[in-house]
């Protein structure tokens, strides 16, 4: 019987490890050391060395990979591209800073700012290679679906009668600085204090292209507490104000196959209260639901499927009221918006934070690091109730992932 017994015990610990050690088949760029890493399935590959490298962006077909080359000092932001398929790295002209780059949905073409100048490259033997001016005077900026076209935002300006309305225009990317291809898309009205902002940026749209989603962002004190999340019809005909929330790119993100936005709400530039996790059914018609549990807040989240969101969670800390700013000590849960139905499903060890989840086909991530360290490293599990597993150890940050489906992008960071 003892010996039945540990075969039965040994099998099981078997099938666990095979499990906990399967190949992961995701596509990842990541930043270890300040350099350029891919990794597919089990296989890691240093692409850049004596760099400092930020913000990895696959290409459409992931046949490339825009980056920053900077430095610890934030006073370089040159825009490199490796070729995947050349194994190479190269620039798409002689130099070119940015510190604002997008890739085309439709096509492996790159479009960047420079001191408010919007260009885009043109293709050369496959590559891109080169550029074109497209429009002057532009602060935020996304491509159109269709891939033709940007919305533009252009910043106020400061008139002796207060701050200007924020013009928001539909260029086309053969626009070549004419003034006759500048079209008119909407005039954001703003008002101090409840429509306030200089800037619009962080344009993001629908699923099914109908809708931008955008913060309104005021003067540059000011927005460290507060800015607006408005969403525009994809005509420019219908504008709202969604609700207050804090200027990160990662804390407002639409469902995957329907017009609903959930955001992270809340003023306040301190993590340590008031962080509400809210979904907005788009167009606004009915009373927005909160889901954070009082004496909680949440932190980022992730739609992991058209009725669950992934939250990062911590307790409120209330009782901080000056000194160094405390530490939230996060973990993940999962929130069925359908049933409300809430539960953890990440357990960090003390002094351990789990933060940036990300969903990839059927895979969720997140980052985990200790609460004094910057390093971290990459965790994965197949569905809600998988076996976890480490994917990457000591990157940087969290990653950015490549998947495809159907023959259509889809790209997580």
């Amino acid at each position: 019987m003892g010996i039945r017994l540990l075969l039965l015990t040994t099998l099981i610990f078997c099938h666990f490890s095979i499990i906990a050690s399967a190949e992961v088949p995701l596509t990842a760029a990541f930043i270890r050391d300040h350099q350029l890493w891919v990794k597919t399935g089990d296989r890691e590959i240093q692409i850049t060395k004596d760099r400092y490298v930020n913000d990895p962006k696959w290409s459409f077909d992931g046949r490339f990979i825009g980056f920053i080359d900077g430095d610890e000092k934030g006073e370089k932001s040159d825009l490199f591209i490796y070729d995947t398929k050349k194994q190479e790295i190269y620039q798409p002209y002689v130099r070119v800073v940015t510190s604002d780059f997008k890739w085309s949905p439709i096509k492996n073409q790159l479009a960047y700012t420079d001191h408010g100048l919007l260009n885009v490259t043109k293709i050369k033997n496959g590559r891109p290679q080169g550029f074109e001016n497209v429009s002057l005077g532009v602060g935020g900026f996304e491509w159109f679906p269709n891939g033709k076209e940007f919305i533009v935002s252009s910043q106020s300006n400061l008139l002796p009668t207060g701050w200007s309305p924020i013009p928001l225009f539909r260029i086309p990317v053969d626009a070549n600085l004419s003034k006759e291809k500048m079209k008119h898309f909407f005039t954001i009205q703003t008002k101090e204090p409840d429509l306030f902002g200089i800037d619009a940026d962080y344009f993001k749209w629908s699923s099914d292209g109908k809708w931008v989603s955008f913060l309104l962002i005021p003067t540059a004190s000011w927005s460290m507490d507060s800015n607006t999340l408005c969403v525009l019809s994809s005509q420019g005909e219908q504008f709202q104000a969604v609700g207050k929330m804090l200027g990160f790119n990662d804390w407002f993100k639409w469902a995957p196959t329907t017009n609903q936005l959930a955001y992270i709400s809340g003023e306040g530039r301190f993590f340590v209260e008031n962080k509400k996790m809210k979904v907005a059914d788009i167009p606004i018609i009915k009373q927005q639901k909160e889901y954070t549990p009082k004496g909680f807040v949440d932190l980022d989240l992730e739609w992991f499927s058209k009725d669950v969101v992934i939250v990062t969670r911590a307790k409120e800390n209330k009782e901080w009221k000056e000194g160094p700013v405390p530490t939230m000590f996060t973990s993940l849960y999962a929130i069925n918006i359908k049933t409300g139905e809430q539960k953890q499903i990440s357990f960090p060890r003390e002094n351990e934070i789990d933060e940036s989840p990300q969903v990839v086909d059927s895979y969720l991530s997140w980052f985990r690091k200790a609460a004094e360290q910057n390093k971290g490293d990459v965790w994965v599990k197949n569905g809600l109730s998988g076996q976890k597993q480490i994917w990457l150890k000591n990157v940087d940050s969290a990653p950015t992932f490549f998947s495809r489906k159907d023959g259509t992008r889809g790209q997580v960071h």
